[in-house]
C-alpha cells in the first residue's frame, strides 16, 4: 500500500484539532529510542545501539504515512535523538510538529544524565540548544520533562515557559506528568495545551484524561505499549540486555524485572490477546485503538527503531479506536485478572 491509499483509508477518527487550530494525526512517533545509548544513575537508560542512517529513513516514512506528532527530549541519547530529528526533517519542518522536552541536565560528552533543573534561567539555555540541535528557529510544544515539582518551582518554570512563548521560541508548552492536580494548577496558562502521561492497556490514567477532556487539552501517550510489552514479542524465557532500559536494574520499569517480562503482565496480556486483535489488527494496533477509544483527547506516541516498527504502529490510524464492546471486554477481562 503506498502513502496515497493509505492516508486515504485511514478511519475517520485518525487526526485531532491542536492548539493551534491544524488537525494532527492520533497516532504520535515517539523518539527516545533513535537517541542511542546513554545513562541514568550510572545505569544504561536508552534502548541499545541504534542506526541513525535508519533512524532518519523512518522518520521520513513516518510523515509519509501520515503522522505529524514527533516526541523527543533533549536528554535522549543527551541530544542525539533532537539531532537525528532535525536531520530527518531539514528543509521539510512545516510538515511535522516537534514536540521536545527539558528538565534534566547531561553531560553530553559522557552520555550521562547528572541532574534535574527547571530553572528560568537553565529552560533559556536548555531551549537554545534544542532549537540548535533540531535545526528549528520554534519548537511547536516543549514540555517540563520531570513529573514531580513543588509548586514554586513549577510556577517559576511556567512564567519563563509562557515568556519563550510570547518570544516566539516556542508555540506552546506542556508538562510530562501523571499528578493530574499539580497539571490542573497550569491551565490558568494561557499557552499550556498539553500533558504527557503513561497510558496503555496495562496502566490506565482516569483522573488526568478527565481533566484534559475537560480543559481541552491534548493528551500525549507515553509508553502506550507497555515498554514493548504489548507488541508480543516478549515470552517467559525472554532475557533483556543489560544495554537496554528494561534490562538496566531500573526501579521504575514496571513491566520487566532483572531484565525479563513480569509473569502477571504475560497473563494478562494472554487473557485480551484475541480481542486486541480484532478486526484484523496486530497486537500493537490493538494495543493502540484501545488508547484511541479510552478519550477523544488522546494521542499515543509509540517508539520505534525500525520502518517495520513505523509500518505497524501507523497502520492503527486505519483501524480506528476499538469498539464499545471490545473496550468493555477488555475491562471485564482484566478485571477477572486482578481478582484471581
Amino acid at each position: 500500500m503506498d502513502t496515497r491509499e493509505l492516508n486515504a483509508t485511514r478511519h475517520p477518527e485518525a487526526s485531532i484539532a491542536l492548539w493551534d487550530g491544524r488537525r494532527a494525526a492520533r497516532i504520535g512517533v515517539g523518539c527516545w529510542a533513535i537517541g542511542g545509548p546513554f545513562l541514568l544513575d550510572g545505569k544504561p537508560d536508552g534502548w541499545g545501539d541504534i542506526d541513525d542512517a535508519q533512524s532518519v529513513r523512518a522518520l521520513e516514512l513516518a510523515a509519509d504515512l501520515g503522522a505529524t506528532i514527533f516526541d523527543t527530549a533533549d536528554v535522549y541519547g543527551t541530544g542525539h535523538s533532537e539531532t537525528v530529528l532535525g536531520r530527518a526533517f531539514a528543509g521539510k519542518r512545516d510538515r511535522v510538529v516537534i514536540a521536545t522536552k527539558f528538565g534534566y541536565r547531561y553531560e553530553e560528552a559522557r552520555k550521562s544524565v547528572s541532574g534535574a533543573d527547571v530553572s528560568p534561567a537553565y529552560i533559556r539555555s536548555a531551549v537554545a540548544a534544542s532549537l540548535r540541535r533540531l535545526g528549528t528557529d520554534y519548537i511547536d510544544l516543549y514540555q517540563i520533562h520531570v513529573g514531580g515539582l513543588d509548586e514554586d518551582a513549577a510556577e517559576a518554570a511556567a512564567g519563563a515557559l509562557e515568556e519563550l512563548a510570547e518570544a516566539g521560541a516556542i508555540r506552546a508548552w506542556g508538562w510530562s506528568t501523571d499528578d493530574a492536580r499539580a497539571a490542573a494548577r497550569m491551565t490558568v496558562y494561557p499557552h499550556f495545551v498539553a500533558v504527557q502521561q503513561e497510558l496503555s492497556v496495562f496502566c490506565d490514567g482516569p483522573d488526568m484524561l478527565a481533566l484534559c477532556q475537560g480543559k481541552g487539552l491534548i493528551s500525549l501517550n507515553r509508553s502506550p505499549l507497555a515498554m514493548g510489552f504489548l507488541t508480543g514479542k516478549f515470552g517467559p524465557n525472554t532475557l533483556m540486555a543489560a544495554s537496554d532500559v528494561r534490562g538496566a536494574g531500573h526501579s521504575w520499569v514496571r513491566f520487566f524485572k532483572d531484565g525479563r517480562p513480569l509473569p502477571e503482565f504475560l497473563a494478562r496480556l494472554d487473557a485480551v490477546r484475541e480481542v486486541l486483535q480484532s478486526g484484523g489488527r496486530t497486537l500493537a494496533q490493538g494495543a493502540l485503538g484501545w488508547n484511541l477509544a479510552r478519550s477523544p483527547t488522546t494521542i499515543p506516541i509509540p517508539g520505534f527503531k525500525s520502518e517495520a516498527q513505523i509500518r505497524n504502529n501507523l497502520g492503527a490510524l486505519q483501524k480506528g479506536p476499538l469498539s464499545s464492546d471490545a473496550m468493555a471486554e477488555i475491562d471485564r477481562l482484566l478485571s477477572l485478572g486482578e481478582d484471581a
